[in-house]
C-alpha cells in the first residue's frame, strides 16, 4: 500500500492495472453480452452526433426504441447513421425531401417521430 501526502492511498500497482486486462475489441462468445455491447455503443453515436439537432432527434428516437429493436433494426440504424450529419437534420426535420437514394424505413421511421414531437429536448424517455 502506498500513501502519499495529500491523503491518497494506492493499493499497489495491481488495483491499477490488473494483470488480465480485457480487450474491449473482442467480443464474447455469449451473443446477448455482444448485443448488450452493440446497444450501448449505438445509444452513444445516437447521443453523442456531433450537433445538438441531432443528438435529440437521433437520439430520443433510439432511447425509446433501443431495446424492441432486433439484429436487422440495428443494422439499419446505424446505415442511418453513417449519413453525414448536416443532411440528415435537414432530411429528419423536413428542410428538404429525404432522396430516393438514402430513403429507408428507418430513415422515415425517425422522420416520423421528429414529426411527432420526440426529437423536443426533454422528449427522450
Amino acid at each position: 500500500m502506498l500513501r502519499f501526502g495529500h491523503g491518497l492511498t494506492v493499493l499497489g500497482v495491481a488495483a491499477i492495472c490488473p494483470r488480465e486486462r480485457r480487450d474491449p475489441r473482442v467480443q464474447s462468445n455469449d451473443p446477448q453480452t455482444d448485443l448488450g455491447n452493440r446497444r450501448r455503443r449505438i445509444l452513444f453515436r445516437a447521443t453523442h452526433r456531433g450537433t445538438y439537432e441531432n443528438d435529440i432527434l437521433i437520439g430520443n428516437f433510439v432511447r425509446n426504441r433501443l431495446a424492441a429493436f432486433s439484429e436487422v433494426d440495428l443494422d439499419a440504424l446505424e446505415e442511418v447513421m453513417e449519413l453525414p450529419d448536416a443532411m440528415l437534420a435537414d432530411w429528419l426535420t423536413g428542410r428538404q425531401p429525404i432522396p430516393a437514394d438514402v430513403d429507408t424505413p428507418m430513415l422515415r421511421a425517425i422522420r416520423r417521430a421528429a414529426e411527432d414531437g420526440e426529437g423536443q429536448p426533454g422528449n427522450g424517455a
